[in-house]
């Protein structure tokens, strides 16, 4: 019964040699000796920041596609198209990473339009934004699909 002490303390004095330790005592199947409470917060964690991931990467992705397409700003235009690439990369990895992302996708990017818009207005107060997103928000369109030469070609 004084595992469970030494185990938390062990936690909460180094992360990295708790981990360490859980992961050795799991492949053991030593499941008698597991620090069970923090390992539960850890995996509940784990999860959490999965979602934050998402739903930050479509932040900054909308946000700099909200200003590629709306600010008349050529000479930034490299610059807001490199990180919509980034972002868009770094989408994807996630969302093979962990697939089941992709469920909670509408809500995520209502979430990140809402925070996005509110960002670049307040950055371009100048600019009148669309209060809705005009173009597609399906993951395969959002991930690969250059609205703004869509956006030229209409005009």
């Amino acid at each position: 019964m004084s595992q469970t002490p030494n185990l938390s303390s062990l936690y909460d004095q180094d992360i990295l040699l708790w981990s360490e330790d859980t992961v050795a005592k799991l492949k053991a199947r030593d499941f008698d000796h597991l620090d069970i409470e923090h390992l539960i917060e850890e995996v509940e964690a784990l999860g959490i920041s999965q979602k934050k991931e998402l739903i930050s990467r479509l932040i900054v992705l909308l946000e700099h596609l909200l200003k590629r397409l709306y600010v008349n700003l050529p000479g930034d235009y490299n610059g807001w198209e490199r990180t919509i690439r980034t972002q868009r990369s770094e989408l994807e990895v996630l969302l093979d990473t962990a697939p089941s992302l992709s469920n909670r996708w509408e809500l995520s990017f209502d979430k990140a339009w809402q925070i996005a818009l509110k960002n670049v207005r307040k950055e371009y107060p100048q600019v009148s934004f669309p209060d809705a997103w005009s173009y597609d928000r399906a993951i395969e369109q959002l991930l690969n699909n250059d609205f703004w030469l869509q956006s030229t070609e209409e005009n």
